[in-house]
């Protein structure tokens, strides 16, 4: 079989070659080299090839991402961490402005060795649950890392919690220290959790509470040695964020983690580089912020600067003070930007060379617009919890760049896009549906998680014969670009017709006076479920019956008729988790 591939080497394009598949590599017919780029053919066509009648393609090879960064085999998250900071220990790691300290990388692995020390002199056996209970600070680092090292399974807490979600977490977690700060504790009652042995605080006291500093003091500890394989190993037991029912923990190992680091550092899958700044206000407590950002960046031997929580001033300072060249984001903070940037307020001397975006749908007119105001390109991404969390991230490459496009699975990472409503007892029986078709997205791969924390049957919902069900519904094109069109259980059936919320959203976001928005479904006797959107216009805007009409005439020109909004109700602001996914269940309690 001949493949004709268009090759990138560097910023020139070369001549397409004709490859000849031999033995599952390409080799190249001009000088008989390896392209190095491994085929698995299965009984459906890889992504990324378009194949003609001839048995012939036009691929370019940066699509194929089959190679990992390194072999994630045995690897423990502590170990890559402490080996980084052995191999750039004069480099500095971490930046944390909200307390003006800067550490090296040396100085991170004596902390984290350190902490390690004190959690096992504190009474830590392996196999027990550490809460961390901070926003984004050195100290969250170093409890994240301290603890794994010590063999305990850290759990992460939204720092926003009130006391019910903090005790619900706590217990079912079964945590037995807790790493947290005076102000996050202050009101929250924490008599009674059976399992709760000690507390910790980082810089202020709470009361119960003993110095954070104390784990640093010198001790004769002994580390325990890891007596089970990485596979087997938890290394973190983040909540789902509980947009339906009460969260659950999601059980990840060491080797998923590490993997999907090493699938996210690996060629052709990240742009990530070891001089790069990395600014991060994402919550670390939050998967994204942990695994897309803390563990790869300290692996890779970069650079991360913090902030406890997004703030358009504060970071358009650090932006330029601290040379930052790329940093994740969320959709609502692009929207904050680009408003910034409209506003005058956002910096032109910045070195920021591209962002990428995950945690939430990206309205592609969001992508262009912050690219048109701001020069800086859009790399989407696509994961979830379960998934540790990357699955799916874009390209910056002019021929692949597609800012609407979660992109193409990262490696190892197999996808099927199957029709709705044909859950059986295994994918691999089940026909994907066409090309620009939506189905939900399945797939497998070693990032996937054990399962969630005591709840077996919710694990055997979504995952089955090692195949997860994401209950996202996508489209994957012809040339292999996935794009997300909604959560499958959020999608409205208007009269029978599937309406995706994040459609309407995205086009009503076009609209000057919209600041954000929600769609959710109402239950409706004729229709089944109508459309209703919630809206947050911008300042200067008044929400009057003119505007709501000029709203669902400005959708009515953009899309058919049973994806208009029959009610448009006007709000301060949109209820979002952390992460910045709606919270649609809270819009849909406003509803009458």
């Amino acid at each position: 079989m001949v493949v004709q591939f268009g090759v990138r080497a560097g910023p020139v394009k070369r001549e397409i070659l004709s490859l000849r598949l031999k033995s599952g590599y390409a080799q190249d017919d001009a000088d008989g080299r390896s392209a190095r780029c491994f085929f698995k053919l299965t009984h459906y066509p890889p992504h990324g090839l378009v194949c003609a009648s001839t048995a012939s393609a036009t691929i370019v090879v940066a699509m194929l991402r089959t190679e990992l960064f390194a072999d994630p085999k045995d690897v423990f998250v502590h170990d890559a961490i402490l080996r980084s900071c052995r191999q750039h220990s004069k480099k500095t790691a971490l930046v944390d402005p909200s307390c003006g300290r800067r550490i090296t990388y040396g100085e991170y692995g004596e902390i984290v060795e350190a902490v390690a020390r004190g959690l096992v002199a504190a009474g830590l056996q392996p196999g027990e649950v550490v809460a961390i209970f901070l926003c984004n600070s050195w100290e969250f680092c170093a409890a994240y890392h301290a603890a794994t090292l010590a063999g305990g399974i850290p759990t992460l807490l939204n720092p926003t919690y009130r006391e019910r979600e903090v005790r619900y977490q706590l217990e079912n977690s079964g945590a037995v220290l807790l790493i947290s700060d005076g102000p996050n504790i202050s009101g929250i009652n924490l008599a009674g959790l059976q399992n709760l042995r000690k507390v910790f605080c980082t810089r202020e006291q709470g009361s119960g509470g003993e110095p954070f500093t104390n784990l640093l003091r010198p001790v004769s500890s002994t580390l325990p040695r890891a007596n089970q394989a990485s596979k087997a190993t938890l290394a973190a037991l983040p909540y789902s964020s509980g947009t339906t029912g009460l969260p659950k923990g999601v059980m990840l190992s060491h080797h998923n983690l590490v993997a999907n680091v090493y699938q996210l550092l690996g060629p052709g899958a990240s742009a990530l580089n070891r001089e790069d700044t990395i600014l991060c206000f994402l919550p670390m407590y939050h998967i994204y912020g942990l695994n897309v950002v803390l563990n790869p960046v300290l692996i890779l031997g970069a650079t991360l600067v913090l902030m406890p929580r997004f703030d358009v001033s504060g970071l358009t300072r650090l932006l330029t003070e601290e040379g930052i060249s790329t940093m994740p984001m969320v959709p609502p903070a692009m929207n904050a930007l680009c408003q910034a940037a409209e506003a005058g307020q956002f910096p032109t001397n910045h070195k920021l060379h591209w962002v990428k975006s995950g945690a939430a749908p990206l309205a592609p007119d969001l992508a262009r617009r912050f690219t048109d105001l701001t020069g800086i390109l859009v790399c989407q991404g696509y994961g979830m919890t379960e998934a540790s969390p990357l699955t799916h991230v874009g390209f910056l490459q002019p021929e692949l760049y597609r800012p609407d496009s979660i992109g193409h699975p990262v490696a190892q990472t197999e996808c099927r896009v199957i029709g709705l409503g044909n859950w059986v007892a295994s994918s691999e029986s089940v026909a994907e549906v066409s090309d620009g078709e939506p189905g939900e997205l399945v797939m497998r791969g070693p990032q996937f998680m054990q399962g969630y924390w005591k709840e077996p049957g919710a694990t055997d919902a979504v995952l089955c014969d090692g195949w997860f069900w994401s209950g996202d519904i996508v489209t994957r094109d012809s040339e292999g670009f996935f794009r997300v069109v909604d959560r499958r259980k959020e999608m409205i059936k208007y009269k029978g017709f599937p309406v995706a919320p994040a459609e309407v959203e995205a086009v009503l976001l076009e609209h000057p006076a919209v600041r954000e928005c929600g769609v959710v479904g109402r239950p409706d006797a004729a229709a089944g479920e109508i459309p209703v959107a919630f809206i947050a216009l911008r300042e200067g805007f008044v929400n009057c019956k003119k505007m709501e009409d000029e709203m669902c005439a400005f959708v009515a020109d953009r899309l058919t008729h049973y994806k208009q909004p029959r009610e448009v109700h006007f709000v301060e602001v949109v209820p979002k988790t952390a992460s910045g996914k709606i919270l649609r269940r809270e819009l849909r309690k406003l509803i009458c």
